[in-house]
């Protein structure tokens, strides 16, 4: 999901930098929202800052696609922060990422962002949302958002990459030549970020059901 500064174009990195830019738009807003609402949303949403952090900092390099692999977080951060909010965390944790550990590269954030905060994060949380609709229990619902969230990023991020390098092959055909690449490596992080998603939640809403407004239906809640 890191792709590395030299592999996208000038224009492809801009164009990713400026959609990203449209998103971070509700994500304030949803930040400063959620801080009036609640005092504890502050310190809460920096914890959970460091946590993708470390999440998405463990990585398997992917020599096919000059990026490498790695399980994301922010499919658990939508929901217990947003996932709007979600994706200003993201951006801010992908530019120490780059500068600090040499993960990424500063012109790709705005790619990097888009497919692991946006793309990811917004995507785990449709899931989750749609699970907990027909009445999922919470396990279940954080479970296939952390895997959809996941497998998301990655086609995402191959997307990117087959948009700025497919040269004469097909579309389709390089995307999923870049996605297949990351599989070996992704499909198990995936399932493990599944059960970790699953795991967190159902342990949070235990023992910290105040942190969490929202993810509990209200018979739940009794």
């Amino acid at each position: 999901m890191h792709i590395e500064d030299g592999i996208l174009s000038p224009q492809a990195w801009g164009t990713w930098y400026a959609i990203s830019a449209i998103f971070m738009i509700p994500g304030v807003k949803e930040i400063k929202k959620r801080v009036k609402e609640n005092l504890y949303y502050k310190p809460f949403l920096a914890m959970v800052g460091v946590a993708v952090f470390i999440i998405s900092v463990m990585h398997i390099p992917v020599p096919v696609t000059g990026s490498s692999s790695h399980p994301c977080g922010t499919a658990l951060a939508a929901i217990i922060v947003g996932p709007f909010a979600t994706g200003v965390i993201s951006a801010i944790v992908l530019f120490f990422q780059a500068i600090f550990l040499g993960h990424g590269g500063i012109t790709t954030i705005g790619a990097n962002t888009f497919s692991m905060g946006i793309a990811g994060g917004i995507l785990g949380y449709l899931s989750w949302k749609l699970f907990r609709y027909f009445k999922s229990p919470i396990w279940l619902a954080a479970g296939v958002a952390g895997f959809v969230g996941d497998i998301v990023t990655y086609l995402v991020a191959a997307l990117e990459l087959a948009i700025s390098l497919h040269g004469n092959v097909p579309l389709v055909k390089q995307w999923m030549i870049f996605f297949l690449g990351y599989g070996p490596t992704q499909l198990p992080l995936a399932i493990a970020e599944a059960v970790f998603t699953a795991l967190v939640l159902q342990v949070m809403v235990k023992r910290r059901p105040d942190l969490l407004p929202g993810v509990l239906r209200k018979e739940e809640a009794k």
